[in-house]
């Protein structure tokens, strides 16, 4: 019998983006399995990752609910595998996660479909966050690698409760100012399919390695869109992994290079959105502690947590 005889159509699909992610993407996965989400149980969902030209190619999947899509002729921007992957999408609400090294915590999923009910034109945020002590722009420096995280994963348990990814993780820049804060971007932005389509997905003129500043403008324009209502969960994030990315691992920030291509694009210089958001969501107890916890570290800072997804010729900006 045909896998589709036996799946029912899904009702949320994630669109998960990688670039020689071998050690980081089997996590990501893990984390959006039903075996660590909870409360899906009546939620028919499905993943679909878009491998961006890795070497060696992302290895098929025996998940039925996973499907991996192999981009050819692939770019440093992730821009045009992210629109594939929505393309390929079956579900109502597509959630796109730019960066295929960030861990979901235990109950995105859920939050998202509940969120999706609230209003007809949601525009669903979620808050990222770095794991290690401090954010990754300074601790790769101080000499945080794949060995010293594998360590802290390791000691930590996630794998037999998500949620304490909180108590080894940090606000990422992006993030910088708390649950309540501005928003920078999303790394697991939710929408209906209609409203991708509305928004024309992520933007393909923005080919800097990694996308720039795709993600930053993807999230502003869809926040912008007439009757947007932005929900930001609560309680709930992504979780980045090291892994040498284009920003978020660079010892040089690419701020300015990224912004000029901005500029380029939209003919002005980037501005944070300033929408009116519902928040929703609960606290558990690991992710409380963050309550407490707004990085006065990041002031000053660039709200910039850019996706660190490329494809092939951006191998000269890998840390």
């Amino acid at each position: 019998m045909a896998a589709d005889a036996v799946q029912p159509i899904p009702l949320v699909s994630m669109v998960v983006v990688a670039y020689n992610m071998r050690r980081e993407l089997p996590r990501t996965l893990t984390s959006l399995s039903r075996g660590m989400q909870i409360g899906v149980e009546d939620i028919p969902y499905e993943v679909v990752v878009v491998d961006n030209g890795s070497d060696p190619p992302v290895d098929p999947l025996t998940d039925p609910e996973v499907t991996v899509i192999r981009i050819r002729d692939a770019q440093p921007s992730p821009a045009r595998a992210i629109n594939q992957g929505i393309a390929a999408c079956r579900g109502d609400l597509v959630g796109v996660f730019v960066d295929g090294a960030r861990l979901a915590s235990p109950g995105l999923v859920r939050h998202a479909m509940l969120a999706s009910r609230l209003y007809p034109r949601v525009v669903i945020s979620t808050l990222g966050f770095h794991l290690g002590s401090d954010a990754q722009q300074r601790t790769v420096l101080q000499g945080y690698d794949v060995a010293a995280e594998d360590g802290l994963l390791a000691s930590s348990g996630w794998e037999q409760d998500g949620y304490r990814l909180f108590r080894i993780s940090v606000f990422a820049q992006s993030s910088g100012q708390g649950w309540f804060g501005i928003i920078a971007e999303s790394n697991g932005l939710f929408m209906p399919r209609s409203m991708w389509d509305e928004l024309g997905g992520f933007d393909e003129r923005f080919q800097s390695p990694g996308g720039g500043l795709v993600n930053l403008d993807t999230y502003a324009r869809a926040c912008a869109l007439p009757g947007a209502q932005v929900v930001v969960l609560l309680g709930e994030g992504t979780f980045h992994q090291v892994h040498g990315g284009v920003a978020t691992n660079a010892a040089v920030s690419p701020w300015d290079s990224f912004h000029a291509e901005y500029v380029r694009i939209r003919g002005r210089d980037y501005r944070r959105p300033e929408p009116d958001p519902l928040y929703l969501g609960r606290f558990h107890p690991d992710a409380a502690s963050t309550l407490l916890t707004v990085p006065s570290q990041m002031a000053g800072s660039h709200l910039i947590d850019v996706a660190p997804v490329m494809g092939p010729g951006a191998h000269s900006m890998l840390r």
